[in-house]
């Protein structure tokens, strides 16, 4: 493999120093992009594009053209793998995903089977070789799955949802078909991420986007507690070093302990608590990701500065942080205010890092 030119990424996740703060962007590969939105055009719509790993590269290798970022994250969705225990997955516009086949019964949750990460999910396999040998070392690569929780509130609702009734109503009423619905996934997700691991991914992150709608003891037994399996059953060593996993719970700031508490390297750390804050709670365990608000995105280009230096003196001096923002990009923002985001991290985080 092509020795990698810029490891800041890898570094920081393992809390070891770096020159300046690593950055990157959650949905950097996105709609904010004009270029991302001509090549979505090409392929026709989003599955398209999902499901042809070289225009998947292009579009993951567009904001690394753009700005200094610090890693490339693999171009695909969390919903590829319901998609391929075959619950039909569409997207309609101005409404997002939907099943054709809902799990919302013992037979469907029975029927459900573990892909095969080479065949049935092949495309994503080759999208991230694809974009490693075109990254050819630049920087790394990031790859993903979404939490089970999170995938089964879609596979259970049929596609987004407000109030969670349905997940939420096998949950309290079927809670032992909510852990074997559950359990299914998450051997499904530990399959697909070490896929990804050996067709090239360098780090990998676990979206846990609905797990902050649960109550505490609930987020242990039907969320973190499936993160936990797949975090024991992920490779954790390939071409010669670590590979980092990152969890991150959206609303997640009650549980930190907990999540440092499973083995992971890194917590992801939306906008509604205080870096500071967090490493005060987990200290050394884990490194922290975050924590810029997207919507700060939107101010001008000095009061981004200005934010971004309140995050960086919010974790202070020492390694172990990796700038992100608290959520993902938002498609109206600027690109070029994401660039001044991008130049600011380095920027402003180099005295950060003197003497560490």
């Amino acid at each position: 493999m092509t020795t990698l030119k810029n490891d800041r990424l890898l570094r920081a996740l393992l809390r070891e120093p770096v020159d300046v703060t690593p950055v990157w962007m959650m949905r950097q590969a996105g709609r904010y992009l004009p270029e991302y939105r001509a090549t979505r055009a090409k392929a026709g719509n989003f599955m398209s594009l999902c499901q042809n790993p070289d225009l998947a590269c292009e579009v993951t290798l567009q904001p690394l053209d753009r700005y200094s970022l610090d890693a490339a994250i693999l171009f695909s969705d969390i919903l590829t793998v319901p998609d391929a225990m075959g619950l039909g997955l569409y997207f309609t516009e101005g409404e997002g995903p939907h099943f054709e086949r809902p799990v919302q019964d013992e037979a469907a949750v029975d029927a459900l089977g573990i892909p095969d990460m080479e065949d049935d999910l092949g495309y994503v396999m080759d999208a991230v070789r694809t974009i490693r040998r075109e990254l050819d070392g630049r920087v790394p690569l990031i790859g993903f799955s979404g939490s089970p929780w999170t995938l089964a509130t879609y596979m259970v609702e049929g596609g987004g949802t407000k109030n969670f009734s349905k997940v939420k109503g096998m949950m309290f009423d079927r809670p032992e078909l909510m852990h074997r619905l559950l359990q299914r996934v998450s051997e499904s997700v530990t399959a697909y991420l070490n896929a990804q691991i050996a067709a090239g991914a360098q780090a990998v992150m676990i979206f846990d986007t609905w797990g902050g709608a649960l109550t505490p003891q609930h987020y242990e037994a039907f969320s973190l507690a499936y993160m936990q399996q797949i975090v024991n059953g992920l490779t954790r060593e390939a071409e010669g070093r670590k590979v980092p996993v990152i969890l991150f719970t959206k609303g997640g700031g009650l549980w930190l302990e907990k999540m440092a508490d499973t083995n992971c390297d890194a917590l992801g750390i939306d906008w509604t608590l205080s870096l500071a804050n967090a490493r005060a709670r987990v200290g050394d365990r884990v490194a922290l990701q975050g924590n810029l608000d997207p919507c700060a995105l939107y101010a001008s280009p000095a009061h981004i500065r200005e934010e971004v230096g309140k995050v960086l003196a919010s974790f202070g001096h020492g390694n172990g942080h990796v700038f992100n923002l608290g959520h993902g990009i938002h498609p109206e923002i600027d690109p070029e205010h994401a660039g001044v985001f991008v130049e600011a991290v380095h920027e402003l985080s180099r005295p950060y890092h003197v003497g560490s």
